[in-house]
């Protein structure tokens, strides 16, 4: 049985080493804007309003993207909220932090979240980065992966 789990632990290091060393590279950006406002409103020049539009941070904007190039994207997001029962962010932040690397999946569904929602609703980029989910995901991923010896 120990020799199983660790062929298993082994076989998804090596098939998402590449997609965590893409966003493990964001973890100063995640801490440096921690507590801050990763969105502002453009309404226009001085005497010329228009419609507010959102403005994202240029390194909010390049995290998505390159998460949603990686094969930790999952279109079956849902199925781990329900089987999780997480409805808070609270709930996915306690699901993150206790994942070890066979719960590969969870941390997968919960990004999935945030960056396939985010970009129908990208309020929900904002909202991931504020209440420290994304973050989470990304150290705890770096955590799981760089350490040969956690499981």
């Amino acid at each position: 049985m120990y020799g199983r789990e660790e062929s298993i632990s082994e076989k998804t290091r090596a098939q998402y080493k590449k997609d965590v060393d893409v966003l493990v590279k964001y973890i100063p950006w995640f801490d440096k804007i921690q507590g801050k406002s990763v969105q502002s409103i453009y309404d226009g020049e001085k005497d010329f309003k228009v419609i507010q539009i959102p403005v994202y941070d240029s390194n909010l904007l390049s995290f998505v993207k390159e998460a949603d190039k990686t094969a930790l994207i999952t279109k079956n997001y849902p199925y781990v909220y329900t089987r999780l029962r997480i409805k808070t962010a609270e709930d996915e932040l306690k699901a993150v932090n206790s994942a070890h690397l066979k719960d590969i999946e969870t941390l997968k569904g919960i990004l999935s979240k945030y960056i396939l929602m985010g970009k129908s609703k990208a309020s929900v980029w904002r909202e991931g980065v504020e209440n420290g989910v994304l973050s989470a995901i990304v150290k705890r991923l770096k955590y799981l992966f760089y350490n040969t010896n956690v499981e």
